[in-house]
């Protein structure tokens, strides 16, 4: 069974739209049977709660600190629904790899 993964979710407020998101993400995982640990941020506090949480990945939909030591993806897709396949692969990628 793989390790579970950490997924910090930051937007502006850390209320809405980190909400959708982090359903989708806990979804995204869930099918593809990789357990998850999600928490949601706003983007100010990204940095701080990036050091405190270690997440293997952070998802954003506004900006945040780009050297945070994980890879960062946008977030958009899952608020817009254009190029939702393309951001669900790049999360995917990101929770397959072993630590």
């Amino acid at each position: 069974m793989p390790s579970e993964k950490r997924v910090l979710i930051a937007c502006g407020t850390a209320i809405a739209t980190a909400t959708v998101v982090a359903e989708k993400v806990k979804e995204i995982a869930k099918e593809a049977g990789i357990p998850v640990s999600v928490t949601q941020c706003k983007a100010a506090e990204a940095r701080g709660r990036a050091m405190v949480f270690k997440p293997h990945l952070i998802v954003a939909t506004t900006t945040v600190p780009k050297d945070l030591g994980v890879p960062v993806i946008n977030g958009v897709p899952f608020l817009s629904g254009i190029g939702i396949d393309a951001v669900k692969a790049q999360i995917l990628e990101v929770l397959r790899k072993e630590d």
